[in-house]
């Protein structure tokens, strides 16, 4: 089958996008008011965008919380969302009112950040501290402003259990991080293979 995306003629009972850019990261944010109300939230449109330094991006469909805080603050915190942490993820999705403590609400610990201001999951395995470089609101082909917001960050502090270094290399299938795939449904990442890059053609 072929359609347009901007009709959205595909005759479907739900838009496969999602389901076709998949399986996700999910940017667990952390941020927090200049009041200090702390905000716990997913995001799917979620990655990391360079290594030297290592920066990070979520888009955000809507001007939620999380980008509200991190506009008064400047900081944020990605927690990686892993099986064991899949039911608290969600119960943190849910739309509760401004100023909610979204961890408090899923009944999870914080921890105490050291190089910004939002504290991290302290039960998620890895956590990227994170400094804002700039929001970046999209438009469309037609040059309509979309109610999205790209937040782009530079990681300046990265938490890591110790128990899932082994051999000096950081065990990801053992950690079990979520992604999310189309409509209801998610991934998790069990397992893993490797492929050595061409150094010719």
């Amino acid at each position: 089958m072929f359609y347009d995306a901007r009709k959205k003629d595909h005759g479907l009972p739900h838009d496969p996008f999602k389901a076709i850019v998949a399986p996700r990261p999910i940017g667990w944010i952390t941020s927090m008011s200049k009041s200090g109300a702390i905000n716990l939230a997913p995001y799917s449109y979620f990655n990391g965008v360079n290594s030297r330094p290592p920066l990070v991006m979520f888009s955000s469909e809507g001007h939620k919380d999380t980008v509200s805080n991190i506009e008064e603050t400047g900081e944020f915190v990605c927690n990686l969302a892993t099986w064991d942490l899949r039911e608290a993820m969600n119960m943190t999705s849910a739309p509760l009112p401004r100023g909610t403590n979204e961890m408090e609400h899923a009944k999870l610990e914080a921890a105490p950040s050291r190089m910004v201001k939002p504290p991290r999951v302290s039960a998620s395995p890895c956590a990227l501290e994170c400094k804002l470089l700039q929001i970046v609101r999209l438009r469309d082909l037609d040059g309509q402003a979309l109610e999205t917001y790209t937040v782009f960050g530079q990681v300046v502090g990265v938490y890591i259990e110790d128990r899932f270094i082994k051999d000096g290399i950081l065990d990801t299938a053992a950690m079990k991080p979520i992604a999310r795939s189309g409509y209801h449904n998610y991934a998790v990442v069990e397992s893993e293979f490797s492929m050595i890059r061409p150094t010719s053609a």
